[in-house]
């Protein structure tokens, strides 16, 4: 399998899913500038248990960089532009119709979110636009586009994750351009994820460090969640009180609407699981699946007809593609494990070509320390 080094850390991939541009993906990188020399400040890239050290300190600096590269000939690699940003945190496609430019959303260490349009004459990535989502002490975490389901010629709406707890969405104004329409504090530690049901727009789900995941009404005041999940639900009764076993005993990371069935989120945590919920009953799994180490990133197969296939980024265990079935019951099965990467697995992505001779898809990873992305097919 094709290897490229990043150089710096790398923690997120991106494939373009514009037909025109299928060979496109990029790779997000984080690195953390050492202090001067006469500075006593502490530095670390990431913690004990594989968290990205996010501890704010005036001494540290992080840098990162938006690698823009093209799939060649025999599911090669080339590295076309590099653009330099803050650190990335979370980049994310924004699924537009085949006349519109591809659009890229870049979430950075400085509270930002980047707009960048693909110009495949220029074979470049053009930066349009920059919004301030929080002072330059707070990261943008994760972000997630509205259109998945039902691509536009417009922008859809964006829903940003940030480290101090809160959650910010984004609309077009009159002149196109996004701007904030709503910000709320969400949660009491950092909410690592923020994504959207595909097929419900108004309702969002976050999930975060204080081992909770929420669904938000867009069209409501966020006074208070519509659901909150927990490590304990409790229900009284005019007798008892009912606890219903933990959903979750670390962070909540990563949370993905299912493009192909209409009420199945995947959802995954440091404690080293991966959650099928059927949004109409979020409280409780419909099936929950150990990964082996904790799930950074859940991506369905971007095909109806692998519409049971999940990629994970299993952070300590490397990549696995696991299979839930979906019928009277779901199940859960691991069916192919990638483990090439000698660091945290961070980013991974399906491409939205079509599938190779073998029938597989081609899929791109990347993990932190050893700053490696692979290419390999499952």
């Amino acid at each position: 399998m094709v290897a490229l080094n990043t150089v710096w850390p790398a923690d997120s991939i991106e494939f373009c899913p514009h037909e025109n541009a299928s060979d496109i993906f990029v790779c997000g990188t984080y690195r953390l500038e050492q202090p001067p020399a006469d500075s006593d400040a502490q530095v670390h890239t990431a913690l004990d248990d594989g968290k990205v050290d996010f501890e704010h300190t005036k001494k540290q600096v992080r840098r990162g960089k938006c690698l823009v590269l093209q799939v060649t000939e025999n599911r090669g690699v080339s590295q076309i532009q590099e653009i330099s940003l803050p650190a990335v945190l979370d980049q994310k496609w924004c699924h537009t119709s085949q006349t519109a430019y591809p659009v890229l959303g870049i979430a950075d260490s400085e509270g930002n979110i980047t707009l960048h349009e693909w110009h495949k004459e220029e074979r470049r990535l053009k930066a349009f636009q920059s919004i301030s989502c929080a002072p330059s002490d707070v990261l943008c975490l994760s972000l997630d586009w509205s259109t998945r389901r039902y691509p536009t010629n417009k922008y859809g709406s964006l829903v940003v994750s940030l480290s101090n707890g809160s959650l910010c969405v984004l609309n077009a104004d009159s002149t196109g351009n996004l701007t904030i329409v709503n910000r709320w504090h969400a949660h009491d530690y950092e909410p690592w994820i923020a994504a959207w049901n595909y097929w419900d727009t108004s309702i969002v789900y976050s999930g975060g460090d204080d081992l909770t995941m929420k669904g938000w009404d867009v069209r409501q005041n966020f006074s208070q969640p519509i659901f909150t999940n927990k490590r304990h639900v409790t229900i009284p009764t005019y007798f008892v009180y009912f606890s219903y076993p933990r959903r979750f005993n670390a962070g909540v990371t990563t949370i993905q609407s299912h493009p192909h069935i209409e009420y199945l989120i995947a959802v995954g945590s440091y404690d080293n699981n991966v959650c099928i919920f059927d949004t109409r009953k979020p409280l409780v799994p419909l099936v929950q699946g150990d990964v082996g180490g904790g799930a950074w990133r859940v991506k369905w197969h971007p095909s109806p007809s692998r519409k049971e296939d999940l990629l994970v980024a299993s952070m300590h265990d490397g990549f696995k593609v696991a299979k839930a079935h979906h019928g009277e019951d779901v199940t859960w099965e691991i069916v192919k494990r990638f483990d090439d990467h000698k660091s945290l697995a961070y980013g991974a992505d399906w491409s939205f070509a079509p599938p190779g001779v073998d029938g597989e898809t081609l899929i791109a990873s990347c993990s932190f320390y050893d700053h490696t992305l692979h290419l390999w097919s499952g």
